[in-house]
């Protein structure tokens, strides 16, 4: 408000006083014209100021966000590299556990059976797989090592390539993003001597198969002799030792049993049947009736029954885990035999004195027995002239050599089945103590094979990879927006053209775990490739090793559930095949093998950039310059659009570029003889054309 004299301050003019200038502006409580045409004015001046400032601080914003996407972009990188040394260890590992199971199944099955012949050829085939791991490890090995000498630049020409990704002609950024540290820790397999050794277990293994071949000889000539032993005693259709004492004595069932196998027959049986047997006939078989011959048989059969119940109760057959104690004594089968025995020599028949001289008599009943009793004598007294054979009965050795004469070479004796199951039972024991010392033998063999394959498997265990690429604690990356003008329509009256000095921003990424799934995890696109690839899924091909290998893959988040899992359904499919001490105890062996190592869940969840702050990944760069981050930004070369110069001036030595955009890694097997590429397509990240 103006306030004066009608005719100025130096005027006097005694008129009334009043406010002047005023009614430019205001005249009779209304606004005049100069009030609109000012406020118009001042309103423009401020749209047009605000919307520089907008388009300013638009321009701004536009920077931090070009830097977020980059330093993501060089994050990307490094999480998609990840996921191809997860699926690489993945594949080695099951691979080589995979190999180790169908071994460790072969080996067990060498010690039976009917599957030794599989066995073996499975025990080729794990080697084989132990074999093909080595070279897929190699292999994978090299293509991740390769992949991480180019890693530096591969993140330096994403984030080159993101930041200048929405250039316009009034608009243009230039970035980078630098992985952080620069310089690999990682551990690759396959090089040098980091391999599982298979040489000794291919050797360790084959001595195992000429040990359980030797037991096999040993256990099918025990078994054959057990089996004609057996078939002598109660097995044979017909006449046997068990029908013939039925007939020719009153044995009860308890004293005479039957067995329907030898499997479940116990050899001792036909020894403790002829001992019943023998009591009985000399109990029951009474002497006196008839004849003179048949009083002379009587006795001669009495002796004969009597001898051989002594030499039975004196035999011994006994199986123990140290082997087969058998004493078992051949019953004479004719005169000759006789001879060999004590009914020869013993002196145990009456003599009288006769008129022709002493005189040996088959009883003090005899009607040849006239004189007076003499001392006891022996048949090998009478054939040898010292005493005078009796010229009624004419009992001599003949008599007791005929007695088991026909009963011993005729199918209707008792006696010719005892030889037979006797002479079986021999070889038997033998066999059996033979088998026994082979058992033992190959029982420290598989002792020694099962420490080779611990060896091996611990060395698959702990040569595992150590994964530490370039960048693995996050990206750094700066954008610098260059000179711009402001746009012409913003250049009016009330503005005038503005050109901000080049902004620099900030941003850092690194990768967090994004929580895996059974159907969202590092392994989930690979298994869906192996699907595409083949028609099927892997974990349907459960009829061959590669099918196992298929489970163990899928498995390998919880890898020791699984392989324990793995483990016991191929053992005990050996259950029903009448397992034997030795392959029972291998088999409890390698389930302790491969429980006690007690494989650590892998984490199979996704490496995802995610944005931080800065510090956080600076204070574990190894580029000494990075501690002052703005000075070091802006000294790089940001208006160079090669790669090669800004890795210099990061202090990159310069690298093998790979000249396919899509590196292939590893070539990993699956069944059928095909073969899965595991790829990184190089294109996805530094951009077709680049």
């Amino acid at each position: 408000m103006i306030r004066g004299y009608r005719y100025g301050t130096s005027c006097l003019h005694p008129s009334p006083r009043r406010w002047w200038g005023i009614e430019l502006f205001v005249e009779e409580a209304a606004y005049t014209t100069v009030t609109a045409a000012v406020a118009l004015l001042v309103v423009l001046a401020l749209v047009f100021s605000i919307s520089l400032a907008s388009w300013s601080l638009s321009r701004a914003g536009d920077v931090q966000a070009h830097a977020d996407a980059t330093a993501l972009a060089g994050a990307n990188v490094i999480s998609s590299y990840h996921s191809a040394a997860t699926v690489v260890d993945a594949c080695v590992l099951s691979l080589g556990l995979t190999g180790f199971c169908v071994i460790a199944a072969g080996m067990v099955g060498l010690l039976i059976p009917g599957v030794n012949t599989a066995a073996g050829k499975a025990i080729e085939l794990g080697i084989k797989t132990l074999k093909m791991r080595n070279k897929f490890t190699q292999s994978a090995s090299k293509g991740l090592q390769t992949i991480e000498r180019v890693l530096p630049y591969l993140v330096v020409m994403n984030g080159m390539r993101v930041a200048a990704a929405e250039n316009s002609s009034a608009v243009r950024h230039v970035g980078v993003a630098i992985p952080v540290p620069l310089i690999s820790a990682s551990k690759f397999l396959g090089l040098g001597d980091n391999q599982v050794p298979t040489n000794e277990l291919e050797a360790t293994t084959q001595k195992l198969d000429d040990a359980a071949d030797e037991l096999r000889e040993a256990q099918e000539k025990s078994e054959d002799a057990k089996r004609v032993a057996w078939l002598a005693d109660c097995g044979q259709d017909g006449m046997n030792l068990q029908e013939r004492a039925g007939k020719l004595s009153g044995l009860s069932d308890a004293d005479n049993p039957d067995y329907a196998s030898s499997i479940t027959w116990p050899p001792v049986v036909a020894l403790t049947r002829a001992r019943a047997y023998y009591a009985w006939r000399k109990l029951n078989d009474t002497a006196g009736q008839g004849g003179l011959e048949a009083q002379v048989d009587a006795v001669a059969r009495h002796a004969f029954y009597e001898f051989a119940l002594s030499e039975l109760e004196q035999a011994r057959f006994e199986e123990t885990d140290e082997g087969v104690i058998c004493e078992l004594p051949n019953l004479p089968k004719n005169t000759s035999d006789v001879r060999a025995t004590r009914l020869y020599t013993d002196a145990v028949w009456p003599t009288t004195q006769e008129p022709a001289g002493l005189t040996l008599h088959f009883s003090a009943r005899c009607p040849g027995a006239k004189g007076s009793a003499g001392p006891l004598a022996s048949l090998a007294m009478l054939e040898s002239g010292s005493v005078c054979e009796c010229p009624y009965c004419h009992f001599g050795v003949g008599d007791l050599g005929k007695t088991p004469l026909a009963s011993s070479h005729i199918s209707n004796g008792f006696e010719y089945h005892l030889h037979k199951c006797f002479e079986a039972l021999r070889i038997y024991a033998a066999a059996r103590n033979t088998e026994l010392e082979l058992e033992r033998s190959t029982k420290e063999q598989a002792k020694s094979s099962s420490n080779v394959f611990e060896e091996a498997l611990a060395a698959l265990v702990s040569k595992r990879p150590k994964i530490a690429p370039p960048g693995r604690f996050g990206c750094i990356a700066g954008v610098l927006q260059q000179s711009v003008t402001s746009p012409a329509a913003l250049e009016q009256s009330f503005n005038h053209a503005v050109a901000p000095e080049p902004r620099l921003a900030l941003a850092a990424a690194v990768l967090a775990k994004d929580p895996a799934s059974s159907s969202h995890n590092a392994l989930a696109s690979f298994v869906s490739r192996i699907k595409e690839k083949t028609g099927s899924s892997v974990l349907t091909l459960v009829g061959d090793v590669m099918g196992l290998w298929g489970r163990l893959l899928m498995g390998y988040g919880d890898m020791h559930a699984e392989l324990n899992s793995a483990v016991e359904k191929l053992l005990s499919g050996f259950d029903a095949l009448g397992v034997g001490s030795i392959a029972r105890w291998l088999g409890d062996r390698a389930r302790a093998i491969f429980d006690s190592f007690g494989l650590e869940p892998v984490d199979l969840s996704y490496r995802k950039p995610v944005l931080t702050d800065s510090k956080h990944v600076i204070d574990k760069s190894d580029i000494p310059a990075l501690s002052n981050v703005q000075s070091f930004i802006r000294s790089l070369p940001l208006s160079s659009n090669n790669p090669h110069a800004m890795l210099q001036a990061v202090g990159i030595s310069a690298v093998d570029v790979l000249a396919s955009t899509e590196f292939t890694v590893a070539e990993i097997p699956v069944p059928g003889g095909k073969s899965i590429p595991l790829t990184i397509r190089l294109k996805d990240l530094v951009g077709a054309g680049s």
